[in-house]
């Protein structure tokens, strides 16, 4: 049975994303989320038509009667090519099919994968070669990846394959790789039931592209920092010290990336005793000529950490679970990872004399998908640092934000004024009267100069000293993207009586 055969069944079965959807609910979706088929089932109200009947083959992982799965699909190929099994006169899936689509940027086909281990608490031990489907790190790596147009784009560690499905939207050509032959043989399955062209390739990390180039590579790595005793899992453990191998794709990275291209990754970094992580990851940084933006989204306790991984391996509730916590809680105490950081790395290779390196945590809210913000940041840098005159000279205007006020009730004024973006990052700035009425007066069409001579006069002030206050705090609102350059510099223009 060929990829063409398995999708004219599943489309004459109507098996796409918005179809299961309708048919299973929110709450069967939602379930389905818990690794609980139960909510999806009961939607399902006992039907056995063809969707109904692929969903609970290769969704639920539920045996159908073979009677009914010959309805849907020609089940003796699909047999054939290893994708069901024939037990008697039932039917059970050996690998999920799905159809995937994502509201964010269309990228749309179906992915397959290996079925989902503890399923409905079935805790079963994960096979070392184990292919993740559509996880929520992938789907965040996706929802905070670039989608400008390029011309070459790196999947590093394509795993099941969906970073491809969305890169093929706006890259010309896509190349994909993984260690993992059994992930390469279900990624090119999902490649050619979405129709979407794909060169797969095997090798460890940049080893299938030692020589190329790209201007975008994605990778959400194996970056879990494992004991190397014990099964490791192919897709989320690699077979360097902690985060070694993170660091490696890093410090790889300038050797991959054509002139302003860049490397996104979604991983983790260990966080060690007395030494700050800005620090640790500085170093990896330092040059390598790029540009460097990481976001710390959480920090967890070794503890959290391993009781996650342990129980994404399958390991709980057996008696393999002490012996391994314990192994691991020796690993970490021996590196001194006191902590791990879990977030989003940027990396650019701006062609910048002193490259920009930004480290942060922020843990709050997002408005996802924020892949316009990471797009921006090249152009947030570049107007952030302008020398003053071309600052004074430029025209930003200000973003999607808007204004909040913070006071006692029944006061006449305000104790804050906020500032507070409506998409992306959701940051916020807090603003005196002065920098506000010059942060709400850019609109693109006056210099900033300008705006800050009118609004000294306005205020009675001297211009000089409002642009020492405003500046500082232009120059963050540029960074964060509260404010947006403008399309030009207006050197003529007139700047504040004493600055420039």
């Amino acid at each position: 049975m060929t990829a063409s055969d398995l999708l004219a069944d599943l489309l004459r079965a109507n098996y796409t994303t918005d179809a299961v959807l309708d048919l299973i609910g929110e709450l069967g979706q939602a379930g389905l989320g818990r690794n609980s088929t139960i909510p999806a089932d009961v939607a399902l109200a006992g039907r056995m038509d063809p969707l109904p009947c692929l969903v609970r083959l290769f969704i639920l992982q539920q045996c159908v009667p073979l009677a009914a799965a010959a309805q849907a699909l020609d089940v003796h190929a699909a047999a054939h090519a290893e994708w069901v099994a024939i037990d008697g006169d039932q039917v059970r899936a050996l690998v999920d099919i799905r159809p995937y689509g994502s509201p964010d940027d269309g990228a749309s086909g179906f992915l397959v994968s290996d079925l989902t281990p503890g399923m409905d608490q079935q805790s079963t031990p994960t096979r070392a070669d184990y292919v993740l489907g559509a996880s929520p790190a992938s789907l965040t790596l996706a929802q905070i990846t670039m989608r400008e147009s390029v011309g070459r784009a790196l999947d590093l560690g394509t795993g099941c394959g969906v970073q491809s499905l969305h890169l093929v939207r706006h890259a010309d050509d896509v190349v994909a790789t993984d260690l993992n032959p059994r992930a390469l043989h279900l990624a090119r399955l999902s490649a050619d039931l979405s129709g979407a062209a794909i060169d797969y390739r095997e090798g460890s990390l940049f080893d299938p592209v030692a020589d190329e180039e790209f201007d975008l590579i994605v990778s959400n790595p194996p970056y879990v920092m494992s004991p190397p005793e014990g099964t490791r899992l192919t897709y989320r453990e690699g077979d360097l010290v902690a985060d070694g191998l993170v660091e490696a794709i890093v410090r790889a990275a300038p050797h991959h990336l054509r002139p302003g291209g860049s490397l996104q990754l979604l991983t983790n970094w260990a966080v060690l005793e007395g030494v700050a992580w800005e620090d640790r990851l500085r170093g990896w940084v330092e040059g390598t000529g790029l540009d460097c933006w990481v976001i710390e989204r959480e920090r967890l306790d070794v503890f959290s950490y391993i009781e996650m991984w342990l129980t994404d391996a399958g390991l709980a509730g057996s008696q393999d679970w002490e012996p391994a916590y314990r192994r691991w809680l020796q690993y970490f105490a021996g590196l001194g990872i006191t902590e791990v950081g879990m977030g989003w790395l940027l990396l650019t290779a701006s062609g910048r004399a002193q490259p920009h390196l930004r480290f942060e945590s922020w843990p709050h809210a997002v408005a996802q998908p924020v892949g316009g913000v990471f797009a921006r940041h090249h152009a947030a840098v570049d107007a952030a640092t302008l020398p003053l005159a071309e600052l004074l000279a430029s025209r930003p205007r200000l973003g999607d934000v808007v204004q909040e006020t913070i006071g006692e009730p029944g006061a006449e004024d305000p104790t804050h004024v906020v500032l507070r973006q409506r998409t992306g990052l959701l940051r916020a700035i807090r603003v005196g009267t002065a920098d506000g009425a010059v942060l709400g007066a850019l609109d693109g069409e006056l210099t900033l100069g300008q705006v800050i001579a009118a609004v000294a006069s306005v205020l009675s002030l001297d211009a000089a000293e409002v642009a020492a206050q405003v500046v500082p705090v232009v120059r963050d609102a540029l960074l964060d993207q509260l404010l947006l350059p403008g399309t030009g510099v207006d050197r003529a223009s007139s700047t504040p009586a004493g600055v420039g």
